[in-house]
């Protein structure tokens, strides 16, 4: 899937030749290359395997210097790609390095994108000392001279790209890989009910069965409304893990000895700022009357009536603090609000559908501002008392672990 991919955005002014380095880097016509200025609108996305780097997705954004109402939405959108990417490609041509540069210069460095300069068309017009000079000026960045009608020169903008591309995109992360080892019993307990696809599993159960099996567990299945009969078997698990919409019930049901988290929760260590969900969460005892909550999808899914998000946190949240509270839901990469202080808690679901990149920034204005955030997972688990329970697995060492009272 893409979120597992590396993503490397394409940057620049219009008609430097981003969309002709995509298809140089890809050796396929997937973006449109015109003479005429603005031809790219939108961000283009294309998956590719790169040699020496792996599977990645390249994102071709629009001109930063068209003017103009579109031209500043085109802007807009591709300053938003730079939140999501992994690493970045600033191409400049014909010697051109000014503002347009500097300002794309300081979000890399803003949203902590690491980034090369590639001056592109060299065939026409080499890079100059004077514009390598400019540059040094605002950063330190890798800079090539090269073009892309020359084949030779793709090797030596892949080696380049290779420099800069983060340590951590080569990481196979695992879910719950420190957490068990060979032949454990991984208990799963995945609901079928209206939210559930048709005949599939959700994506966060079904990367957290595969890692169980790469993890050479014994993994045993069942519904949450299969748990007396489980019972019966005499079967001691290494590990529950539950889906976050029948935690409370899963673990009254469950042992208190039998280590138990849900799947948000292994998304919120794996993807999101684990710390600040964990420093977050409890605050949720001091929402007052009518505070303001966003509550954070990363996708954009069938709504039913007990939306996870919608319904079920928001009504037991309204429970639990006996207040009357307001909410609002940002769906997808949709833009955020504009003033992160309007709101007293973030509520971030599990992001099983974006990048931990993205995650992290869509959570960093928040987080900066000093609002509490947390996660479905988390939120759920302290708003039916057990948030001690679902976390304690996590550190091998629970009285290092910073405890909070479970109601």
């Amino acid at each position: 899937m893409s979120v597992n991919r590396l993503h490397i955005g394409i940057f620049g002014r219009v008609n430097t030749g981003k969309s002709s380095l995509i298809n140089m880097i890809t050796g396929q016509e997937i973006s449109l290359v015109s003479h005429f200025p603005g031809t790219t609108t939108d961000p283009v996305k294309k998956s590719v395997e790169i040699t020496d780097i792996g599977p990645a997705v390249l994102i071709d954004t629009a001109g930063m210097d068209d003017l103009g109402e579109i031209g500043s939405m085109k802007i807009q959108r591709s300053k938003e790609v730079i939140r999501r990417v992994d690493c970045a490609i600033l191409l400049i041509s014909g010697n051109q390095f000014g503002d347009y540069e500097v300002r794309l210069i300081e979000q890399f460095n803003k949203n902590e994108v690491p980034y090369l300069i590639a001056h592109n068309k060299s065939d026409i017009d080499k890079i100059a000392a004077i514009t390598k000079t400019a540059i040094k000026q605002y950063s330190n960045a890798e800079i090539i001279d090269f073009s892309t009608t020359h084949p030779a020169d793709k090797e030596r903008l892949i080696g380049a790209l290779k420099r800069i591309v983060p340590e951590t995109a080569f990481l196979k992360s695992s879910l719950i890989g420190d957490l068990v080892k060979p032949k454990d019993v991984v208990l799963l307990i995945t609901p079928i009910d209206e939210a559930a696809p048709e005949g599939r599993l959700i994506l966060p159960q079904n990367q957290t069965l595969r890692d169980a099996l790469d993890n050479d567990c014994v993994v045993i299945v069942i519904k949450d409304t299969e748990l007396a009969d489980f019972s019966k078997l005499r079967i001691r698990p290494a590990l529950a893990i539950s889906d976050s919409s029948v935690f409370g019930i899963v673990a009254k049901r469950l042992p208190q000895d039998i280590p138990l988290t849900s799947f948000s929760i292994l998304f919120a260590r794996l993807k999101g700022d684990f710390e600040a969900y964990m420093a977050g969460t409890p605050k949720i005892s001091q929402l007052e009357e009518d505070d303001h909550v966003l509550i954070l999808e990363s996708c954009t899914h069938q709504v039913s009536c007990d939306d996870i998000g919608r319904v079920k946190i928001p009504t037991l949240l309204q429970k639990f603090t006996g207040n009357k509270l307001r909410f609002t839901v940002v769906s997808g990469l949709t833009e955020l609000p504009a003033n992160p202080r309007d709101f007293a808690l973030v509520v971030q679901c599990g992001g099983c559908m974006i990048t931990r990149k993205q995650l992290l920034n869509r959570l960093r204005p928040f987080i900066e501002a000093g609002v509490p955030v947390t996660n479905y997972g988390m939120a759920l688990a302290y708003l039916h008392g057990i948030f001690n329970r679902a976390t304690r697995v996590f550190n091998k060492k629970s009285t290092e672990l910073q405890l909070f009272p479970d109601f």
